[in-house]
């Protein structure tokens, strides 16, 4: 359907619908963090073992992502938004109703499927209702919503949890749902390409599966407390349907992800160094609170509030993130910010009770601003040289790595805050948080490594427009 063909009322409103299902996917990602001690007593759980709420979403995501654009295609855009948002409102009342640990996690499965689908089905049918002269200004006025998300999130969630409980962060999603679905019967035009593209859907099975075995791997560590005997096997399976998935892929026409893409050098640099350099900074979000209430006794609400200067620099570091990147390059840029980066996370192990506040307020916004270049500088580099006939594949490969990349790194950190808990028992977890952190800090500098790898080209520019960050596209917000 042309944008010609869309009525004014519905060339209007269908911005907003988006919008705010980009909000509702944001908010739902960093409202929960502050919440999880609460969420932890109530269902008689350990709050250092919560973790598995925020990768299974996290993993649901990422295992969603390469067939949505497919079954848009398949079923038509009206039907698949209206049964994302349906989905999403339906596993958040789940969630709210939880009685236990396990019936939330599947909750939050549920949930996943739903936010899955929102963000790239709205995006598509932005790409193909409206001219390309408006796409700017339409995905801007769409990406902003889910910008206050993060900023927002944490603070409420901490002010839920205090004034009512924590079922609340679940039912406020419930009458923007029903609203969002009414909504969308009405004005979401449905849009089905007239020849749908072949699914690969034997790698789409082995790429999945490779993912949960590797993630339900990593929880063992953790949260399951599985015998290293299964962890290992664990693992060992995850690899080899990895490696089945790339080998078939090679031999195949149209793979789910084309290993064509690796032979582009700063694609292949930028999703390792994704991968990688997120596992330090996907699990700020969920240490950081933790941290806060668990090992500084600080109640939600000031832990929420403690956690806005982390957002609120990383929105307005984003002005200037291209005029350093055409100043300093790529491999210089990277290189720097990702041992800064490093430095920064491992430092918060210097973080105690006697910490004057406004000193860990500063703390926490230069680490969401060096966060935050480092996000924008690894999104650009890794689509800056992906052709036409290549983009769509590598930015969903991207948006899935981003995600594998943020919940693997919520499983490391966990499992790292459990064993160092074991080792200092539960009188000093404080000190398990501290060697916490400098693990983490550490390893997101090994990044640097792979940022080495780079050529240098001083006289290179950050695209001015060609290339969208996925930070701020309705894909999903960076957290």
């Amino acid at each position: 359907m042309p944008a010609t063909l869309l009525d004014a009322r519905t060339a209007r409103f269908l911005p907003w619908l988006i919008a705010i299902a980009f909000f509702m996917q944001s908010l739902d990602a960093t409202i929960l963090n502050t919440a999880l001690p609460s969420m932890a007593q109530d269902l008689g759980e350990d709050p250092l073992r919560m973790q598995g709420v925020i990768i299974a979403y996290m993993l649901t995501v990422a295992l969603v992502i390469p067939a949505s654009g497919w079954i848009t295609d398949r079923f038509g855009s009206r039907r698949i938004f209206f049964g994302a948002i349906a989905l999403f409102t339906f596993g958040s009342l789940l969630c709210a109703l939880s009685p236990s640990l396990p019936v939330l996690v599947g909750a939050r499965v549920i949930q996943g499927l739903g936010g899955a689908l929102m963000l790239p089905v709205g995006r598509l049918v932005i790409l193909r209702a409206y001219p390309r002269a408006e796409l700017v200004r339409i995905l801007s006025f769409v990406t902003m919503p889910g910008l206050v998300g993060p900023l927002t999130g944490p603070t409420l969630g901490g002010w839920l949890v205090e004034v009512a409980s924590w079922h609340w962060i679940f039912l406020i999603n419930l009458p923007v749902g029903i609203a969002g679905c009414l909504v969308a019967r009405k004005v979401m035009p449905d849009l089905r390409s007239p020849l749908p593209t072949p699914f690969d859907g034997v790698g789409f099975l082995l790429f999945g599966a490779a993912m949960v075995l590797i993630s339900i791997a990593l929880e063992g560590l953790g949260e399951l407390h599985m015998p290293h005997a299964r962890v290992v096997l664990l693992l060992l399976g995850g690899f080899a349907c990895m490696v089945a998935y790339w080998l078939r892929a090679l031999r195949i026409e149209r793979p789910l992800f084309t290993p064509q893409l690796f032979r582009i050098r700063s694609f292949a640099v930028g999703i390792f160094g994704n991968l990688f350099a997120r596992l330090g900074s996907g699990a700020l979000p969920f240490l950081t609170p933790l941290l806060l209430q668990v090992g500084m006794g600080f109640s939600p609400s000031k832990a929420g509030m403690t956690m806005i200067p982390l957002a609120l620099s990383a929105m307005m570091v984003k002005p200037i993130a291209k005029p350093i990147l055409d100043r300093l390059g790529y491999r210089r840029l990277l290189i720097g910010n990702t041992l800064l980066l490093g430095c920064l996370i491992a430092s918060l192990s210097l973080i105690d009770q006697n910490t004057p506040y406004t000193w860990l307020l500063i703390h926490l916004g230069l680490l969401g601003a060096v966060n935050s270049m480092q996000f924008t500088a690894m999104n650009t580099l890794t689509l800056i040289d992906l052709h036409d006939e290549n983009a769509s594949s590598g930015n969903s490969l991207m948006s899935v790595v981003m995600q594998l990349s943020m919940g693997f790194g919520v499983a490391c950190a966990a499992a790292l805050l459990g064993g160092f808990k074991n080792d200092y028992g539960d009188t000093n977890v404080l000190s398990a948080f501290h060697a916490t952190y400098l693990s983490v800090g550490l390893l997101s500098m090994l990044a640097a490594a792979i940022f080495f790898q780079l050529q240098a080209e001083p006289n290179r520019k950050a695209p001015a427009h060609r290339v969208e960050d996925p930070e701020k596209s309705p894909q999903g917000p960076e957290t």
